[in-house]
């Protein structure tokens, strides 16, 4: 029986490069720095560069790219840019989202088919891209993490919204998906799921005292996720301690989907 790795190591991501989408604000901000926090190079992609630049103040490892996931073009660009300075790419964490109506009535075709381009073909194409690197480029085993939610796998209405639901139920979809396909080549694909935490698209939900206690009503654990209870989930994906785990829903909800 060969020794145990000890924690530190399996866990650690040095020497490897990341991509993070949507890292200006909320989980994405802090899935960059948890990521550079652990040893890699990490380019944090988002629109509003002036964020990027606060949160690259934060440290060495963190390059921010000015990036609009819902263009080919600057995905196509973001990945190049990664390999051209690192010469691999090993990490992507897809985590740039947008939301629709909350209605299914007050949303149309077109309004739903540009929700599903952000959350659902994006991730596809940035996953591709980092799939299709060649092969002294990157690590024996890189990871692909696809951040969906709790609403791709069951409903929260009347909060979340039929785009929404649809795209986050897509994406765990096309892990499964992906994860069959890149397996024999060691890269692997899981999605994480988190319920609800605080951010800037939580913050009306957080902010409405009726809202707040329909959170805590529904949650085991009575409470909605603080932002460092998705460091461990993130971090176990990314690194050799999922070596093992391709094509998984991790859910971080507090309880939420086991009631």
């Amino acid at each position: 029986m060969t020794a145990p790795r000890p924690a530190a190591e399996l866990f650690s991501l040095q020497g490897r490069t990341a991509l993070v989408t949507g890292a200006s604000a909320g989980l994405g901000a802090r899935f960059a720095a948890v990521l550079a926090r652990a040893g890699a190079t990490v380019f944090a992609a988002a629109r509003r560069v002036d964020r990027l630049k606060e949160l690259a103040d934060g440290g060495e490892r963190i390059h921010p790219v000015a990036c609009d996931v819902s263009l080919s073009a600057d995905r196509t660009r973001l990945a190049r840019t990664a390999r051209a300075a690192t010469g691999r790419i090993d990490i992507l964490v897809n985590n740039a989202a947008t939301s629709g109506e909350t209605r299914a009535e007050d949303e149309s075709p077109g309004a739903f088919a540009d929700v599903l381009g952000v959350n659902l073909t994006a991730p596809f194409h940035l996953a591709r891209l980092v799939a299709e690197a060649p092969a002294g480029d990157h690590a024996p085993s890189r990871s692909v993490i696809n951040v969906s939610s709790i609403l791709g796998l069951v409903t929260a209405a009347p909060l979340g919204g039929a785009s929404y639901a649809a795209s986050k139920a897509g994406l765990i979809g096309l892990t499964r998906e992906l994860a069959g396909q890149w397996g024999p080549e060691g890269t692997r694909v899981n999605a994480l799921a988190p319920g609800w935490f605080r951010t800037e698209m939580t913050a009306d939900l957080f902010g409405d005292e009726r809202s707040s206690r329909w959170v805590e009503r529904n949650t085991l654990l009575r409470r909605g996720g603080g932002e460092h209870e998705l460091d461990g989930a993130l971090l176990f994906l990314a690194s050799d301690a999922s070596s093992y785990c391709t094509g998984q829903v991790l859910t971080v909800d507090g309880g939420w989907t086991a009631r």
